[in-house]
């Protein structure tokens, strides 16, 4: 499986108001085609990464609302039959469970500014009109384990599947700050998410390490790194409706989290800056072939 970082973000695919480039896009898709890989597209909707001409011009909401219309169509039109599932909406609940401020919802938002997640439903209907067929995705950072945060999507996506809102899942992003992490609340969260007949995906899973000089890190958080890994891996597992793991990035030396963090942190992910594989990769294949030999593609 394949997803783009950017590539069918809003500054990538609407460089400007009258046109769409989705050429970074097609060439993932057509690298994802020749290498018999399914591809997840993201995002259509998110509160960052919008381009200057969306966020400075000062439209109406009325005016917001059609231009979001029209990108949710164009956008799974253009690449309906080749991605089979979307990141509908993006991080748009904050640490507190509350929803975050956005040119969508509320500066000035579509039209539903103070009503709560009713502008999530309202993109939701318009994806699946767009795509019947595509699953659709809630995605969320720092709410993989329980907390307000995830208390609050949990409590949106019950009432969603309550009133048959078109929503199939929930992409727990899983970019792991530390190494004491607390699996079972992770496994706990999963749990209540499946049984509310949605699916989860591990959508942008890495565990980042203390760097003690540039891409040196200690052989022993390395080794808790891997256990962080397996143990995400096994929660997964142990959910049938847990559908799909996908790291963010699968070498450090192109992973995003060095220049986040200025370089204090990194070797986030399964194979190293030389392209070779690392103990929680091992751990990874290990937990897979032995969890639950039925549902792995080798």
């Amino acid at each position: 499986m394949l997803e783009p970082e950017d590539a069918m973000k809003w500054r990538a695919l609407r460089p400007d108001e009258f046109a769409f480039d989705f050429r970074e896009g097609d060439e993932i898709v057509r690298f994802a085609q020749a290498n018999r890989m399914k591809v997840r597209g993201h995002c259509l909707v998110w509160g960052r990464d919008n381009p200057a001409w969306l966020t400075q011009n000062r439209f109406a909401a009325r005016q917001l609302s059609r231009l979001l219309h029209e990108h949710i169509v164009r956008v799974m039109k253009h690449y309906q039959n080749q991605v089979f599932a979307w990141d509908v909406v993006n991080e748009a609940v904050d640490e507190n469970g509350n929803l975050r401020d956005s040119v969508w919802y509320n500066e000035p938002g579509i039209g539903f500014a103070g009503k709560g997640t009713a502008y999530i439903e309202k993109v939701f209907r318009w994806a699946h009109q767009a795509d019947p067929h595509a699953l659709l995705f809630y995605n969320e950072a720092e709410g993989e384990g329980l907390n307000r945060k995830s208390d609050a999507i949990y409590a949106m996506v019950k009432d969603f599947k309550r009133r048959r809102v078109p929503i199939d899942g929930v992409g727990l992003q899983m970019h792991i700050p530390i190494l004491d992490v607390d699996i079972p609340a992770i496994a706990a969260n999963i749990a209540r998410l499946t049984a509310l007949g949605l699916q989860v995906h591990i959508t942008e899973i890495d565990v980042a390490l203390p760097l003690r000089t540039p891409g040196s890190v200690r052989s022993e958080d390395l080794i808790c790194q891997a256990d962080v890994y397996r143990g995400i891996v096994r929660a997964c597992l142990n959910s049938p409706k847990c559908t799909a793991i996908q790291t963010w990035g699968f070498t450090d030396k192109y992973s995003w989290i060095g220049s986040h963090s200025h370089h204090t942190r990194g070797a986030a992910l399964l194979f190293d800056q030389a392209y070779q594989p690392k103990a929680a990769y091992r751990a990874v294949l290990e937990e897979l072939s032995a969890g639950n030999p039925s549902r792995v593609d080798h």
